[in-house]
């Protein structure tokens, strides 16, 4: 469910009427059943933004919360989707976060989904929505629940200190593509911090140039590298983190 938080791909609504919306959203959960198409075809094919002025409209014009109002009426996991479209972006997350930590297993998948893909900004405004909804620190719980390399990578991702500038350093490209060749193929085990350090800090198009210097040099793709010297969840992150990388250009 984790992809639903930002929702990029969803455009604005042409001729987009929130009392509209809110009235047709009323009229499918009047009576004895609830129109579900009805349900679908607005929330999914509106953009955050229009599904917040929704919900203002519809507290107007009801007096009511559209979310406690949908709740009553749906249950499983399409109550669960359709509350989840409802919410503003960092709320969202920090719940698909919090809810890939709590319980006696973690999700890892969610969480390498969300922090690889998220600009600076938006893990800050994740973060505070965290301690705000939930009056716990993202980074402890975390820690508290991966370790390892893993762990290490969550946490530098959660710093949002990504360069986000799109300055490409000829020279530093060419010195990272050498020490991740140094740090992997080139000998007998992995120095993951550098990978660590390259690829959670270092800005996208400097990276994507780090990418051709490397594959220059070890005759391999960077991902093809990381699957061969990385496993599991870190194998996973890194993965995540230049596929994000090569989706936004």
């Amino acid at each position: 469910m984790a992809a639903l938080g930002n929702q990029g791909t969803v455009t604005e609504a042409a001729g987009f009427n929130p009392e509209d919306d809110s009235k047709r959203l009323r009229e499918a959960m009047k009576g004895a059943g609830t129109n579900e198409a009805t349900i679908i075809e607005i929330l999914a094919h509106r953009t955050i933004a229009q599904r917040q002025s929704i919900k203002e409209a519809f507290k107007r014009s009801v007096g009511k919360d559209l979310p406690d109002e949908l709740r009553s009426e749906l249950t499983g996991n399409f109550e669960k989707v359709v509350l989840g479209l409802l919410m503003p972006a960092p709320v969202y997350d920090a719940y698909e976060l919090r809810n890939a930590i709590k319980g006696a297993g973690t999700d890892e998948a969610c969480l390498i989904e969300i922090l690889a893909s998220r600009t600076n900004d938006e893990i800050r405004a994740l973060r505070t929505c965290y301690k705000t909804e939930y009056d716990r620190d993202l980074e402890e719980d975390i820690c508290g629940d991966t370790s390892g390399m893993f762990c290490r990578v969550l946490v530098s991702l959660l710093t949002a200190g990504r360069d986000e500038s799109t300055t490409v350093n000829e020279v530093q490209a060419v010195q990272d593509a050498k020490e991740l060749y140094e740090a992997g193929e080139a000998r007998w085990g992995t120095d993951e911090v550098k990978f660590l350090t390259v690829l959670c800090v270092r800005n996208r198009n400097h990276l994507l140039q780090v990418f051709e210097e490397y594959r220059k040099i070890s005759g391999r793709d960077i991902e093809d590298s990381i699957k061969r010297e990385m496993s599991g969840c870190l194998e996973d992150v890194l993965l995540a983190i230049g596929e994000c990388l090569q989706v936004s250009t």
